[in-house]
């Protein structure tokens, strides 16, 4: 385990993060998808209002404040809610309260405190907590060294505190100090992109493991959520949630023995798309056509309700709307074909392909793509293939890496076949 993680403290990582504002369960869609926008990892969490309010001088505690903590909403989330029937009928879909939309799950969130060491924040995250609740201090001091004003090898020191116990003084030689004047009720929230993104700063740390493929590793995950080309789309958003909150759209290779992936319907690349428009093709399309895109006249009788209520311009006054082209482009897709599921994969670049490496890549390779890209996961194929699928890493796949003992590694030549089998069984 690199020393690093023994090093640094949370609060390390927090330095410049925004306060958090808390997006209540009582807000409306609309409100989410705009908040969603500007959030990391594709999602926002979700909390209750106190009840009461609260009393001069009165604290919350973080037992209250846990309670407090509904879930975590994604892009995905809201555009399977807004693809149910009831939905694309309903012209006040926008202003559902959210607390309809988010699926309850108060441990994806844990509150800790900023002098917390990073490896007892990665043991969290890996255990299925998604964000970290941090408290949001005026002023602090005693970083770690890599922070620190000094910069000279050696905690710094708090004047205030000099003069305290001894105890104290001599356990401040094992651990940073971490005086600090806390502003209440003001926190700031870190996400396992905010982790990735310090381990891209600290490779050299972490030597050797960056420069080993993610085979070695051991890494790869083989149990994700995919769905046929050829089914509907909505088919999607009834498999099992999982870490990613992604779903691959594959299709048989010739030999019918393995799949190749053309898509995804993720929450990464639903992230800032058109979220009607993606819900209206989400629900009408096939899986295939949702993620290469649909260029042909659509016309039904929900379609036109969709244009009416959904689309500036569309005439509210009983007139007849003219049929507009369904665009994949209008949900954040740019295909360059029209739609065949046959076509090969190469055709159809830009946002609509998905995020792949290879079985052969390095940890640092995937990092840095997921990070230049803003996305949660990236597809893994094999080494002598584009696009034949062999699982998927994520956040959590990088951060067991990171602190994974090096006798724990797998042979580098780890055979992949037959997953395809054993991934639809």
């Amino acid at each position: 385990m690199a020393s690093v993680f023994l090093y640094h403290v949370v609060g390390d990582l927090t330095v410049g993060k925004p306060e958090m504002v808390e997006f209540y369960e009582t807000e409306t869609v609309e409100s989410a998808i705009r908040a969603i926008g500007e959030s990391t990892e594709c999602g926002i969490p979700v909390w209750r209002k106190r009840s009461t309010p609260a009393l001069p001088g009165f604290v919350e505690n973080s037992e209250m404040r846990q309670q407090r903590f509904v879930g975590i909403l994604n892009s995905l989330d809201i555009v399977a809610f807004l693809a149910k029937s009831e939905c694309l009928q309903e012209e006040k879909a926008m202003k559902i309260p959210v607390s309809e939309v988010v699926s309850p799950d108060n441990t994806l969130l844990k509150q800790v405190d900023p002098g917390t060491r990073l490896i007892d924040a990665l043991e969290m995250m890996k255990q299925g907590v998604r964000r970290l609740l941090v408290p949001k201090s005026v002023v602090w001091r005693g970083m770690s060294k890599r922070f620190s004003i000094l910069y000279n090898g050696k905690w710094l020191k708090n004047s205030e505190n000099s003069s305290s116990s001894s105890g104290l003084a001599s356990d401040s030689t094992n651990r940073p100090t971490t005086s600090m004047t806390s502003s209440r009720d003001k926190f700031c929230c870190l996400s396992r992109e905010d982790v990735i993104r310090f381990l891209i700063g600290v490779l050299g740390a972490l030597a050797p493991l960056p420069l080993t493929s993610i085979s070695t590793l051991g890494i790869i995950n083989l149990n994700y959520n995919f769905i046929e080309a050829s089914l509907p789309a909505i088919e999607a958003t009834r498999r099992p949630q999982c870490d990613p909150s992604a779903i691959a759209v594959l299709e048989q290779t010739e030999n019918e023995q393995q799949f190749k992936i053309i898509g995804e319907i993720s929450a990464s690349k639903l992230w800032k798309c058109d979220y009607l428009a993606a819900a209206w093709a989400l629900a009408n399309l096939y899986a295939g056509q949702f993620v290469m895109g649909v260029e042909d006249n659509m016309s039904s009788r929900s379609f036109s309700d969709f244009l009416q209520t959904s689309f500036p311009g569309g005439e509210q006054n009983g007139t007849a709307t003219k049929a507009k082209k369904f665009s994949s482009r209008s949900i954040g897709f740019n295909p360059t074909s029209p739609t065949r599921l046959s076509i090969g994969r190469s055709m159809y670049r830009g946002r609509s392909a998905p995020l792949t490496c290879k079985t052969s890549s390095s940890l640092a390779a995937v990092m840095a793509q997921m990070l230049s890209h803003r996305a949660t996961h990236v597809w893994v194929t094999e080494a002598d293939s584009d696009d034949v699928l062999v699982g998927v890493v994520g956040y959590g796949e990088i951060l067991t890496a990171v602190t994974k003992q090096p006798s724990a590694f797998v042979p580098s030549n780890r055979s992949y076949e037959g997953f395809g089998n054993d991934t639809q069984s």
